[in-house]
């Protein structure tokens, strides 16, 4: 491998690490939902909140991370995000009340805008032909965040049930959920010290009137051929396009005539990524595994898998993107995450709930059962209609607390049906729209006004995402996991109908000849 190619893939490996503190900021919170919930005595909405706290952030930075970019540059945003995440995390491990753990997470929610200032940045500085592939290593360790985040909550779980020295002299066992919120905290430093290492974006550089520092980065990064052509390219577009670069300006100009194409495929497949219900299925991960009825500690066990099938299809989607293509990836994924919300629908829908004599015998960890004895031998059609007559007869706490394990007893379910659903599910969005959506936002907005473009777009997912967090709990509690992951099936339907009209193909295209292509469509 030339140097220049040596250097691009550090610089990107460097940045993309962000991904992986971010997946694992994340996923961690999915195995402190139960122990959270007990210790704050949190209804679904308190619980929506906390989960979904992060997501409320960046709402917020998104709104600064534009002008951030083109102020600051793209490097030195990177470093204040990597020390919003590394504050965020020593404050949610420590966080004595609800408030302070939901304005700790709230706070590395600010930093969640590093996935798009990311995008930029490699965008940026990789090569044509190895963009989709640089862009997309984000993606790889967002997901490799989410395994070892799952992983992590296995290990401390399965450590806290057990009765070692070390376990009780350190405090594993009476606060799991800190030590797992803790495990962000060295990932986080790591990567803020690495940041110190890769140089400022060229495109910043060029828009900021350092030729001769963007040809030198240029020079590290690309073939010394390459150089003249790409500095002559953005200039030219400096030159054609607005020389305006206020807020306001680049606003505008995304809403621009000539930018209709490109503000329909972003504004669409932005809503679609996250109303796909990835992020309910993932930061919510056991508490969906527990509706099959397999019990908290297979759950967990379960959202391992969710982390490994991630991670082996997100390389897969890599080894991909450059070969197959940004449009066949999209459109196919899309209706394979169609096919399988269906398949999940179908095996929920189908689930019957009974607590029988035997079970009520079984069930000695929960106080009192024989409160329970009025719903022996009914059967539910629904789990709303299972929850509804467990609080009647527990109580809204009890019924909270013990959930995991009366699902277990009373579930009538095909679990086979719904964790393949479910696993495929996580399969197709990481091969197509997961990583691709930041390969098409690092391509289609031009140079100009991509500082701005980029966090604006990102703004919308993050709202969805944020909507799918916080609503998660309720609609569990309100329309059950069934019509919920039917709603999530309908919505990305939607999304591609419009992308199969409107999107087009963009491998192995400069930035400059793909806004052409646009523009022109």
């Amino acid at each position: 491998m030339s140097s220049y190619k040596r250097n691009a893939f550090t610089y990107a490996t460097i940045v993309a690490f962000g991904g992986f503190v971010f997946g694992l900021d994340a996923a961690v919170i999915s195995g402190t939902v139960k122990f959270i919930t007990e210790e704050f005595s949190l209804n679904p909405m308190q619980l929506g909140i906390v989960v979904g706290a992060p997501s409320i952030g960046v709402l917020l930075a998104l709104f600064f991370a534009g002008s951030a970019c083109n102020a600051l540059g793209r490097r030195t945003t990177l470093k204040i995000i990597a020390l919003l995440y590394l504050i965020s995390a020593v404050g949610a491990t420590i966080a004595p009340t609800y408030w302070t753990l939901v304005a700790s997470r709230f706070l590395g929610g600010l930093a969640f805008s590093s996935i798009s200032v990311a995008s930029m940045y490699i965008g940026e500085i990789a090569p044509p032909k190895w963009r989709g592939k640089l862009v997309s290593m984000t993606q790889i360790n967002i997901v490799l965040g989410l395994s070892a985040a799952y992983f992590i909550n296995y290990l401390i779980l399965n450590y806290a049930n057990s009765d070692a020295a070390w376990v009780v002299s350190t405090g594993l066992k009476t606060n799991v959920w800190r030590w797992m919120l803790g495990s962000e905290i060295i990932p986080a430093f790591a990567w803020l010290v690495a940041l110190f290492f890769i140089p400022r974006s060229p495109a910043w550089l060029m828009l900021n009137g350092k030729k001769e520092e963007a040809i030198n980065t240029l020079r590290k990064i690309q073939a010394e051929e390459e150089v003249t052509i790409l500095i002559s390219e953005m200039e030219n577009e400096i030159t054609t396009g607005s020389q305006d670069h206020s807020l306001v300006s680049q606003l505008k100009e995304i809403f621009s005539k000539k930018m209709r194409v490109i503000l329909i495929i972003a504004t669409t497949i932005a809503i679609a990524q996250q109303a796909t219900g990835i992020n309910a299925i993932l930061f919510y991960a056991p508490t969906v595994f527990e509706q099959i009825g397999g019990g908290s500690d297979t759950a967990f066990m379960q959202s391992i898998w969710v982390g490994l099938t991630s991670v082996v299809f997100t390389i897969l989607g890599l080894l991909l993107v450059d070969k197959l293509g940004r449009r066949p990836l999209i459109i196919w994924g899309m209706a394979w995450i169609i096919l399988s919300l269906g398949i999940c629908f179908y095996g929920f829908q189908t689930a019957r709930y009974t607590i029988t004599t035997e079970a009520i015998t079984a069930l000695s960890s929960v106080d009192n059962v024989q409160r329970l004895q009025p719903i022996v031998g009914v059967e539910y059609g629904s789990d709303i209609e299972f929850k509804k007559a467990l609080e009647d007869n527990l109580g809204a706490v009890d019924a909270r607390n013990y959930e995991s394990i009366l699902i277990q007893k009373a579930a009538t379910i095909n679990s086979i049906l719904i964790l393949v659903g479910i696993l495929s599910f996580i399969a197709a969005f990481h091969f197509s729209v997961g990583p691709v959506m930041w390969v098409l936002f690092s391509e289609i907005f031009p140079n100009s006004i991509r500082g701005i473009a980029i966090p604006f777009f990102t703004l919308i997912t993050s709202l969805v995402s944020m909507l799918v967090q916080v609503f998660f709990p309720k609609q569990l509690a309100t329309m059950g996991i069934s019509y919920t992951l039917l709603f999530y099936a309908v919505t990305v339907a939607i999304g591609l109908v419009i992308l199969y009209r409107y999107l087009v193909e963009t491998k192995n295209m400069t930035i400059e000849e793909i806004q052409l292509k646009l523009q022109n469509k």
